[in-house]
């Protein structure tokens, strides 16, 4: 007994994105956590799962591995493109720590954070709310990093007037000689940045999907709302905006290289993020599933080795 044999007539039925073949996805995951990283053939050959054994050692390792792409960026004479999230955070100290260690201005990055907290119409937190991205990444990694800081000009927040101009700001970049690093976080419901599975009913085909730049006011998913609820506001699901401005596949999918991180473990076994790493990993590349794109280009994604599993019940 579980849900595929009882979803018929529950509350669950069309709860899940309509592309979603539950048992397709229940079929990704492997009794076995050792296989999580078995390379699959629509990987890129240049892309890389990296386990890590803690928190620690994935803030460290991932915080290195962007520090490190913004000195070879700058070693090489080259502008950098950076679309940046607001989780996972902790490896931000890291890039601070490694970059201020090695005295590397930033002078050559452009940083485009990849969505924001909206309204329906796109109208978004003020960057002072501590919810905000703009704040988040100010605290985080603008701020932090001193005199070698991002310059305020190069720094880019999807908000309504700002985000519909990114592709065309990272066309102007790129035509100069910059390349494009795409730094995520993977979703609950598989998304890249806030753009959503559902979002794929909307196309007629793959390639018009793969097209789209972004979008304001992108209504969320149940799940998105409730895994910001327990990473963000601290159960308090009242407090997590309905809707956000998102970057799509259109830029997400352009990257040069990739840095993915996946941390989404709690305490005493409980996580939110196994199943989707297994999807992401092991599902061939699908619009309804986001993240299954992302292993499609070169990088590396870093990941908690707790999150491959074995994803059975524990009762907590």
């Amino acid at each position: 007994m579980d849900l595929l044999t009882t979803i018929s007539g529950s509350l669950m039925e069309g709860f899940f994105p309509a592309g979603w073949d539950l048992k397709k996805i229940d079929a990704c995951v492997d009794d076995d956590p050792k296989t999580i990283a078995k390379r699959q053939k629509w990987w890129h050959r240049g892309f890389e799962p990296v386990p890590c054994k803690s928190y620690e050692d994935f803030d460290t390792m991932m915080g290195h591995e962007i520090a490190l792409t913004i000195r070879r960026s700058r070693d090489a004479g080259e502008k950098l493109a950076l679309i940046l999230p607001v989780g996972p955070m902790g490896m931000y100290r890291w890039a601070v720590y490694f970059l201020t260690e090695w005295g590397v201005p930033c002078d050559h990055v452009f940083g485009f954070n990849m969505d924001e907290w909206s309204d329906a119409k796109g109208n978004t937190l003020p960057p002072t709310n501590p919810g905000a991205f703009q704040y988040a990444m100010q605290q985080a990694f603008y701020g932090p990093l001193g005199k070698l800081t991002v310059p305020v000009k190069n720094r880019h927040f999807a908000t309504r007037k700002v985000l519909p101009t990114y592709a065309d700001r990272m066309g102007e970049v790129r035509a100069a000689g910059a390349r494009l690093t795409v730094i995520f976080g993977i979703g609950r419901v598989c998304h890249i940045a806030f753009w959503e599975p559902h979002f794929a009913g909307e196309f007629a085909s793959e390639a018009e999907w793969k097209r789209q730049t972004h979008r304001l006011g992108a209504r969320l998913h149940p799940l998105t709302i409730e895994q910001n609820a327990i990473t963000s506001f601290k159960s308090r699901t009242t407090l997590v905006p309905a809707y956000a401005n998102t970057i799509g596949p259109g830029l997400f999918l352009k990257a040069d290289k990739i840095i993915g991180g996946a941390d989404g473990t709690l305490a005493r076994g409980m996580m939110w993020q196994g199943l989707s790493l297994w999807m992401t990993l092991r599902h061939e590349p699908s619009p309804w599933i986001p993240s299954t794109y992302m292993p499609t280009q070169p990088g590396r994604l870093f990941y908690l080795e707790d999150l491959a599993g074995p994803l059975i019940a524990e009762c907590n």
